[in-house]
């Protein structure tokens, strides 16, 4: 897990830039840092988020050894971990891979109805009941669901209408998928 230290570093550093830290992770000799901003962020973004993250940590060095710099987008498909990032999540479809014995399915896809500090409610005709409350603790693993939409016609889950492109015509435009091309990475020698 990373240091509060270098949240309070980079959050800052980053909005200046009108980018929000959506999440970091480090792990297997890889720090990833997520940034996102309204509208989705695109690849000079990520280039000045690669900037801006490449700063901080070349004055903090909070990672012995090597380690290789990932800065990336949400995606499409973002992955949940953290309250907030449920929070940024309600209204949409999501999958959720729940611990063994939290219900009687442990994968469970449906419209994320609410969600605050001690866990999210789901909802839709794939629910088991209609209807599941679920604690964090108990969730596994978490992701946002893709969904196409309609060309021109409204968004599932939103009265908006969508793009008007033709056929597969993605329900969220704005965003981007993560790619080889979006990503920014960096390898530091000990």
């Amino acid at each position: 897990m990373m240091a509060e230290e270098w949240l309070d570093e980079l959050a800052p550093a980053l909005a200046s830039a009108g980018l929000e830290l959506f999440d970091v992770q480090l792990g297997a000799g890889v720090l990833t840092v997520t940034v996102d901003r309204p509208g989705g962020v695109d690849l000079e973004a990520l280039s000045q988020a690669s900037r801006i993250v490449s700063g901080v940590l070349d004055r903090l060095d909070p990672v012995a050894g090597r380690y290789t710099l990932e800065v990336s987008s949400p995606g499409l498909e973002r992955h949940l971990r953290t309250p907030e990032h449920f929070a940024r999540a309600v209204g949409e479809t999501v999958s959720v891979r729940l611990r063994p014995g939290a219900a009687e399915s442990r994968r469970v896809r449906g419209h994320l109805q609410s969600a605050d500090e001690a866990g999210i409610v789901l909802s839709g005709p794939d629910v088991p009941g209609g209807r599941l409350v679920v604690a964090y603790d108990q969730v596994e693993r978490a992701r946002t669901v893709f969904e196409w939409g309609p060309s021109g016609g409204p968004r599932p889950g939103s009265s908006k209408p969508g793009p008007a492109a033709g056929r597969g015509t993605p329900a969220r435009a704005g965003r981007e998928p993560n790619s080889a091309a979006q990503t920014k990475r960096r390898i530091t020698t000990p």
